[in-house]
């Protein structure tokens, strides 16, 4: 992102006459010191989430370039310990939400072609348990694709609690944290997009989010069981 680091360069120079630089960053603490390294981290994720959530590649990438920039600015207003309590990954979700959704109010809805999604860079649900088959890949790149495509008809807040939930793999916590929501509201979001996704998928839809719906709703329930005991 060439025009990315343009920008954060030119942010620096005009940030360093007036900021003092501290003498040794804090391990694994983000900071403008160490910015290069939240960029390469996070900006893959980043811009297949402002992707599916646009389902335009150009918006996209001007999206996460600004989101990017917005964060860097906060982050060098921050003192440390306001940088290590930082929850870093869904603080920037929640700013790459914050923008999306300020350039979707500005445009109008397009039409979004089905290869406009079928990006291998933002193919962000990798197994752990190995390389998949070619044809399994590619069913289930078929899948995600329909998928995709229908979650870009449903209302912005719906659509955003279905892509994190169904397509980022987020648990509800999670969810709830970046949207700034109840988790009861966020649930009830899953919910009805699921049910405005089977209306427009029919069973299609059952194998591809039901099972995943189940297994992270699993995960969920034991995690707020485990919580419950500490």
């Amino acid at each position: 992102m060439s025009a990315l680091a343009q920008m954060l360069g030119d942010y620096r120079l005009a940030a360093s006459a007036t900021s003092p630089v501290p003498a040794r960053a804090v391990k694994g603490t983000p900071g403008p010191e160490n910015f290069e390294k939240v960029v390469d981290e996070y900006q893959r994720r980043l811009y297949g989430f402002a992707l599916r959530m646009t389902g335009n590649r150009e918006d996209a990438e001007e999206i996460v370039q600004d989101a990017f920039v917005r964060a860097y600015r906060a982050l060098a207003k921050m003192d440390a310990q306001q940088r290590a309590e930082l929850r870093l990954q869904p603080w920037l979700y929640t700013i790459t939400l914050n923008v999306t959704r300020n350039r979707l109010r500005s445009k109008r809805p397009t039409n979004v072609a089905l290869d406009s999604l079928a990006d291998p860079d933002a193919l962000l649900n990798e197994t752990q348990e190995g390389p998949d088959q070619p044809e399994a890949i590619v069913d289930r790149a078929a899948d995600m694709i329909l998928v995709e495509q229908a979650l870009l008809s449903l209302p912005m807040h719906l659509r955003a609690a279905a892509t994190l939930r169904f397509i980022e793999g987020r648990s509800h916590p999670e969810i709830a944290e970046i949207l700034n929501q109840p988790i009861g509201t966020v649930k009830s979001h899953v919910h009805r997009a699921v049910r405005i996704l089977r209306r427009i998928l029919g069973p299609q839809v059952g194998r591809i989010v039901s099972a995943d719906a189940a297994e992270a709703d699993a995960a969920d329930d034991a995690k707020e069981s485990s919580d419950a005991l500490l």
